[in-house]
């Protein structure tokens, strides 16, 4: 069940609209919900809820469906008169939640935190995964002596089917010793877009994520030497995601968000958007020479602090069994997840 999913920059942040997808307890069935600082509302439910106490003249079910849809994938599609729905619903629950509340078929719709299983918001279509965009983390490299530059708009493609949600376990191959974490800032996006000005990428911004681009030192250090980035960044279960999604209004000034990653409570990246050396919309515009479409993400690249970096010696520092990772950016949340060795 959901351990604590706002931290120390996102806890008193009321206001902000954080979509989710969580499994629902009874079925299993995973659905998108809207995240309180200590409930779960189920979307598709509380709109039904809502149309039937405030707007009688709709159709409540055939409109939940298509404006508050059960799918983030779907709601992202939907667009803007889905988000300006789901708005709605958001005010109206916003003063105050019944756990005791059921819909129009006698179903629970209100959760308690620990009563439900926060999941991956999304599996995104593509992630676009960016480098170099944090000089401070380029920079970390060269005193380190890592062998292989970190130019500006380095990019790759990061496997989908890694993506792990919040509470979830990040597998460590007996192969490698030397896992490592990455915190990026993740970009949902919410039109079809190819070939954009940065002003019109952010306009096709939906909304944003904390993401953990776990990798394989060892690994990505001998695919390098071909010029190469894959099965070290690739692994299953190395893209935590989550533990929402906050929709590009709701973010705040997304150039001014406190990152902090922690391992068992100590901090080992420490940082903010403020320090990109590009803005998010030139992230979005650059990489749409391929067509990117509703529900890809685009990643920021990482701030300072990695293992992989550490002096004099990273070997302490590299990622172990039982080691809880706490991935937090503000006005999003955050997402914790613990290191298992894989079978």
């Amino acid at each position: 069940m959901a351990t604590e999913y706002l931290g120390k920059y996102s806890r008193n942040t009321q206001g902000v609209l954080r979509l989710a997808t969580y499994k629902e307890p009874v079925f299993g069935a995973k659905r998108t919900a809207i995240l309180f600082e200590e409930h779960v509302l189920d979307l598709n439910t509380a709109s039904q809820v809502y149309l039937v106490e405030q707007e009688r003249d709709l159709p409540y079910v055939s409109y939940s469906e298509s404006f508050a849809p059960t799918s983030m994938q779907r709601l992202i599609e939907a667009g803007e008169p889905a988000l300006t729905h789901i708005e709605k619903v958001f005010k109206y629950f916003s003063n105050g939640l019944n756990p005791e509340a059921r819909g129009p078929e006698k179903q629970r719709y209100v959760f308690g935190r620990g009563e439900v299983k926060i999941e991956a918001p999304l599996r995104p279509g593509k992630i676009v995964h960016t480098a170099g965009n944090f000089r401070e983390h380029a920079q970390e490299a060269d005193k380190a002596g890592w062998p292989f530059p970190i130019p500006q708009w380095i990019s790759f493609l990061k496997n989908p089917d890694a993506v792990i949600g919040h509470d979830d376990h990040i597998l460590k191959p007996s192969f490698t010793n030397q896992l490592d974490h990455e915190l990026e800032l993740g970009i949902i996006i919410g039109k079809k877009i190819k070939n954009v000005s940065p002003e019109k990428a952010f306009e096709a911004i939906f909304g944003f994520t904390v993401f953990n681009d776990v990798t394989a030192r060892d690994i990505q250090r001998e695919e390098m030497k071909n010029g190469l980035l894959n099965y070290g960044k690739n692994l299953d279960t190395f893209a935590p995601l989550g533990p929402c999604i906050v929709p590009r209004k709701y973010i705040g000034d997304v150039h001014n968000l406190t990152m902090e990653l922690r391992v068992n409570g100590d901090v080992r990246q420490s940082g903010s958007t403020a320090k990109l050396s590009v803005r998010v919309e030139q992230i979005v515009s650059k990489y749409s020479w391929a067509t990117l479409n509703p529900g890809d993400m685009v990643s920021t690249g990482t701030i300072s602090g990695v293992a992989a970096f550490r002096k004099p010696d990273p070997t302490p520092f590299f990622l172990k069994k039982g080691d809880v990772l706490e991935c937090e950016i503000a006005n999003i949340g955050l997402i914790r997840n613990t290191v298992m060795n894989a079978e």
